[in-house]
């Protein structure tokens, strides 16, 4: 078997990748989307099956009001004492000097669950790991975070001893053991103790496509004792900017029970338009940060080398011991909204799908009207990642509104400042109509104006779809179901990606969701009603 890169298609960033007995589970972060922390597991590396998340309530995640990618930033799951730890961190400020964030512990004898009410760990600095050394001490590791400007703000790693007795870190033994290279913007740490020595994996350059993992190692945990890697970095693409993969760096290593060993990290596949270089812009991740998963051999001195170079590869062999994986061969996916919970893809926006949205069941999806998209606490919207560059969604709604500032319809989401959608609304003059609209940085256009289609009298639901192109979407509808009809506006896709909202928004690290909304602004709370979802993806 061959694993084939990216491993987890579409928003699936700052992977920990651990091994129980014959299974392997990665978690990845989620930043603003509920519920929390995505997990997968394994038993091939090549095959992946979603998880439901463990933080699936708002006693252990409460995200109401968070910026765009804050929330839920690069969580470690470890597995010690027979059973799952998992840190995490709910970051409340993305911009500026500060990262107010507080790291939490929560654990489970099961991966499905139940997971253990939250234990607040300190707020440090973001990128939190819990390392178990084999003398039976714990450590938190840690990213620091200096808000002084007229300091480098990513202030080395910091380790702290971890008190399972009183499930307390003790800061007096606080220390820095690496301030990374001079790259700088040193993050993401994992700690691991092989044979006799420490290995520290940590990223840095920023999760751009400067992105790269450092390697560091110690006989000891003292303060700064870790030397860097010689010939570094572990793994970056800053210098192949014409590989099919890009940005790979922050992650973490495994090892098989045959002793081969594997690094999972983020990955992009950055796309340009025809007319662009491909070096300048080096392009736009309209899926996101990913997830790729390399072979790992250790050279003569002991330092641990990506197969094939630091590059990496698309192509990698799959562990000699793997035991073959059933999984979807694609993320297509239907829902007719008949069962009695929503099905793991669905993701809400910072807080879980509650009453005060609407409800679900009898093969029908009741959204009630609230907040606009552009908003940080109470949507009604529903959601699933893109996973691949091409492919279809569609729904069919049923809307009844009696003012333009009630909308209901289909949305293609980046986040609160980047989106379009095709909705209903109100016309003074029309009644129901269809409009399009495009939210470009909190610059709002409506694509049809006076020329919004109106709705046909006695019309009941009306379907629509949007059909993603890779470099660009469309949106149509249709009366009955059978007939469609395009609308010639065509929206540049790379508003959706992380690197266009890059240039006037410090939070930048999720990737383009497709799904429902319904939004009532003038505080009527007008319901929609959504009879299915249909998520259908095209060979690329």
């Amino acid at each position: 078997m061959k694993i084939q890169n990216p491993v987890l298609t579409g928003f699936n960033a700052d992977p920990s990748m651990i091994r129980v007995g014959d299974t392997y589970y990665i978690a990845n972060s989620t930043f603003e989307w509920f519920p929390g922390v995505r997990l997968h597991e394994s038993k091939d590396m090549v095959h992946w099956n979603l998880l439901p998340s463990p933080l699936s309530t708002t006693t252990l995640l409460d995200m109401k009001g968070n910026p765009s990618s804050g929330g839920i930033w690069a969580p470690d799951l470890s597995y010690a004492d027979g059973k799952f730890w998992l840190i995490y961190t709910d970051v409340k400020i993305t911009e500026g000097a500060f990262k107010d964030m507080t790291n939490y512990l929560t654990t489970a004898t099961d991966i499905h669950g139940p997971w253990s009410d939250p234990i607040k760990v300190n707020g440090v600095g973001f990128d939190a790991s819990l390392f178990h050394d084999k003398n039976g001490r714990k450590y938190l590791v840690q990213q620091t975070w200096d808000h002084r400007e007229y300091r480098q703000p990513f202030n080395g790693i910091t380790l702290t001893e971890f008190d399972t007795s009183t499930m307390k870190l003790k800061p007096e033994t606080a220390r820095n053991i690496y301030n990374g290279t001079e790259v700088k913007l040193v993050e993401g740490p994992h700690l691991y103790q092989i044979n006799d020595e420490y290995y520290l994996f940590a990223a840095q350059g920023g999760t751009v496509f400067t992105h790269e993992e450092v390697v560091a190692r110690s006989k000891s945990l003292d303060k700064l004792s870790f030397e860097s890697e010689p010939d570094g970095p572990f793994i970056t693409n800053f210098d192949t900017p014409d590989f099919y993969l890009q940005k790979q760096g922050h992650g973490a290593l495994v090892d098989t029970p045959g002793g081969e060993w594997y690094y999972a990290s983020l990955v992009s596949r950055p796309w340009n338009h025809e007319n662009e270089s491909s070096h300048d812009p080096r392009g736009w991740s309209t899926l996101g940060r990913e997830t790729s998963i390399q072979k790992v051999e250790w050279d003569d001195q002991g330092w641990p080398r990506v197969v094939g170079g630091h590059g990496g590869q698309v192509e990698v062999d799959a562990p000699k011991d793997a035991i073959e994986t059933k999984a979807p061969a694609n993320h297509s996916r239907h829902d007719e909204f008949d069962q009695p919970k929503l099905d793991i893809d669905w993701n809400t926006l910072r807080v879980p799908f509650s009453k005060e949205m609407g409800s679900f069941g009898d093969g029908q999806l009741k959204l009630i009207g609230r907040d606009s998209l552009a908003s940080t606490f109470n949507t009604s919207f529903l959601a699933q990642r893109w996973q691949a560059f091409n492919f279809d969604a569609e729904t069919k709604v049923k809307f009844d509104p009696f003012t333009y500032q009630q909308m209901a319809g289909l949305s293609n989401f980046y986040n609160d400042k980047h989106w379009s959608w095709i909705f209903i609304t109100w016309d003074e003059k029309k009644g129901h109509v269809i409009e399009v609209a495009q939210n470009d940085n909190n610059d709002y256009t409506s694509f049809l104006k006076d020329d919004a289609i109106k709705i046909p009298d006695g019309t009941d639901y009306v379907w629509f779809r949007t059909k993603v192109r890779k470099s660009y979407y469309t949106y149509e509808y249709s009366f009955d179901g059978q007939k469609w009809n395009e609308i010639d506006v065509k929206l540049d896709a790379a508003i959706l990606s992380d690197d266009y909202v890059l240039q006037n928004y410090g939070g930048f690290f999720t990737g383009a969701f497709v799904g429902l909304a319904a939004v009532d602004y003038s505080g009527y709370e007008q319901p929609a009603t959504f009879d299915y979802f249909d998520y259908k993806e095209l060979d690329d």
